[in-house]
């Protein structure tokens, strides 16, 4: 069970998941012995077959939190959102731990010991997670990675490597040159190998090899790397790899390479979860947020006056290219256009209002588009939106920019938590590798995922990673 958790996830998770569980089922235990500490019977009685329920009691609370991406690997936290989606992870756990126990009353711990359970746990893994972090550099829990090639695509791992946060769970062994390539990283971490890749993957405890040579005609040896693959070695091609670390997509990639790789799937049973997803959403936002949207239309009237508009309309580009009506409350002087040329908006832009600057800043602004989503214009999650005018030029000087129009557009996105306000066209291009990786990897677990980040984005005022 250890050599398979081993191979298919990174090993500083594995000791995460391991280690969360036995705290968790600790919390479970040292509950019982509370509850019950002065009556001793009742603690024989209720510690009956505790540990399969303290098992289940973790398996619960478990997936509450991987539904909220805590262990994925290429999910990078500030301890603040890591403690939300924590807490939220717990709440969703205590809910089916509820169902589960009115489904099968036999595993039931009691009120008592279910409260005291959560509370423990909580505290359990929220102290452990912070000094596990501390320990992630340790070269003990980093899963070692080899790149077959040496050219300009093994490039693209050296230059994602270079910023140290990126080789917090990597540790890279070199590069070994195949073929006539070009050598293009630094000598000093090119790697030479006689004899057979497996043996010498098995020696150095290669986790992962990465296949990335330019030319990859009659220079790879497939039966080798079927054989590491065979035996445990995870192998991948150096855009998945890329992809899968950094959680976007190259958009050097060739056409071919985003037609036969995973994802871009779009169920019947996908677009009717996402639309339940929207409604539930959009509705929950809008209960919590009226008095708010109240308040921003008062101070609007109060700043503008009488008889100036308090919403703004503004054309913009759907799913399929379709346009449609966005609605906001209105940030900009109403001549902000008045030559009805299209502009982006800049930082210290001047056309904004001084009500404007703020709900901007905290995204209230945004809150009349909840009405888009219930309209099923938009999506609650999903790619921003742009302008016809915009679109028009990004669609000719971008590759595959048309792409993000295969979902809805979203209210928020993972290219909004990943990257700041975009202004450019250039902006547009590096939010575009953001775009592409939800349009090709979107479900229901990373559209929860993306919501709670952008819950943590407004209540701590600052861009996601």
């Amino acid at each position: 069970m250890l050599r398979f958790l081993r191979q298919q996830m990174p090993r500083w998770l594995v000791a995460l998941t391991i280690s969360e569980c036995a705290l968790l089922m600790l919390g479970v235990h040292v509950s019982m012995y509370l509850r019950y500490i002065r009556v001793p019977a009742e603690y024989a009685a209720f510690s009956q077959g505790l540990l399969l329920r303290s098992a289940i009691f973790a398996l619960c609370v478990m997936t509450g939190m991987a539904a909220l991406g805590l262990y994925q690997p290429h999910v990078r936290e500030t301890p603040s959102g890591v403690l939300l989606r924590q807490a939220v992870g717990f709440a969703i756990g205590g809910v089916l731990l509820v169902l589960l126990y009115y489904a099968i009353p036999q595993i039931y711990i009691g009120r008592g010991v279910i409260g005291l359970s959560l509370f423990f746990g909580l505290l359990l893994v929220c102290a452990f997670r912070v000094w596990f972090l501390s320990l992630i550099d340790s070269e003990m829990l980093k899963r070692r990675v080899a790149v077959l090639g040496a050219g300009q695509a093994a490039t693209a791992v050296h230059r994602w490597l270079s910023d140290p946060s990126n080789r917090r769970t990597l540790n890279l062994v070199g590069y070994i040159p195949v073929g006539n390539d070009a050598v293009c990283v630094p000598q000093n971490q090119l790697i030479s190998i006689s004899g057979s890749l497996f043996q010498w993957a098995l020696q150095h405890d290669i986790a992962e090899i990465v296949v990335g040579p330019d030319d990859r005609r009659g220079v790879l040896s497939m039966e080798q790397l079927l054989e590491c693959k065979h035996n445990g070695i995870e192998v991948t091609d150096v855009c998945r790899f890329l992809e899968r670390e950094s959680g976007e997509i190259n958009l050097a990639v060739s056409p071919s390479w985003l037609v036969f790789s995973e994802g871009f799937h779009a169920t019947l049973l996908r677009k009717a979860t996402k639309r339940a997803f929207d409604i539930v959403s959009a509705m929950a936002v809008l209960l919590l947020t009226w008095p708010f949207m109240l308040l921003v239309a008062l101070a609007i009237r109060l700043e503008s006056g009488p008889g100036q508009p308090i919403l703004y309309r503004q054309r913009r580009v759907g799913e399929h290219g379709f346009t449609f009506n966005l609605y906001k409350f209105r940030s900009m002087r109403t001549d902000a256009e008045r030559d009805g040329i299209a502009r982006w908006a800049a930082t210290n832009d001047d056309r904004v209002t001084r009500v404007g600057r703020f709900i901007r800043k905290v995204r209230l602004d945004e809150l009349p588009q909840l009405w888009n989503v219930l309209c099923g214009e938009m999506s609650f999650i999903g790619p921003r939106p742009e302008r016809p005018e915009f679109v028009d030029g990004l669609n000719n000087k971008i590759t595959y920019y048309s792409l993000r129009h295969a979902v809805k557009p979203g209210l928020t996105g993972w290219a909004q938590l990943r990257y700041p306000y975009g202004s450019s066209e250039e902006d547009a291009s590096m939010k575009l590798t953001y775009d592409l990786f939800y349009v090709k990897n979107h479900s229901m677990r990373f559209d929860l995922m993306i919501f709670i980040q952008t819950i943590e984005v407004v209540l701590f005022g600052r861009g996601a990673r």
